[in-house]
C-alpha cells in the first residue's frame, strides 16, 4: 500500500504559478490512473485532474488551459503545474488514485495553495 505525500503549495499572487508534487512511498507504475483533488474551506473535495499510466490526461473545466498534470513512474511522482492562478484556486490540494481510494495512506495531509488577489 503506497503512501502519498503532497508538497509544493504556498502563497502566490493572482497570475502566478506553483508546481505541486506528490511523492509515493512505493511504485505507482501499477496504478492505472492518478489524480489531483482540491478542497476549499466549507466545500467538498473535487477532482482537479487525472492522468493514466500511458499519459492520457483529463481536467476539470475550471482549470483547463491553466493546469497540467504529469507523472514519472520511475520516480514514483505525480506533479501538478499550475499557471495563471486565480483566487478561486485557493484550496488544500491532494493527490490520490482515480477514482480515489480511502485506503490508509492514500489521503495525505495535502498541500495548501493560497492565491491572493
Amino acid at each position: 500500500q503506497v503512501q502519498l505525500v503532497e508538497s509544493g503549495g504556498g502563497l502566490v499572487q493572482a497570475g502566478g504559478s506553483l508546481r505541486l508534487s506528490c511523492a509515493a512511498s512505493g511504485s505507482i507504475s501499477s496504478i492505472p490512473v492518478m489524480g489531483w483533488y482540491r478542497q476549499a474551506p466549507g466545500k467538498q473535495r473535487t477532482l482537479v485532474a487525472f492522468i493514466s499510466r500511458s499519459g492520457t490526461t483529463n481536467y476539470a473545466d475550471s482549470v483547463k488551459g491553466r493546469f497540467s498534470i504529469s507523472r514519472d513512474n520511475a520516480k514514483n511522482t505525480v506533479w501538478l503545474q499550475m499557471d495563471s492562478l486565480k483566487p478561486e484556486d485557493t484550496a488544500n490540494y491532494y493527490c490520490n488514485l482515480y477514482p480515489p481510494s480511502d485506503a490508509l495512506g492514500h489521503w495525505g495531509q495535502g498541500t495548501q495553495v493560497t492565491v491572493s488577489s
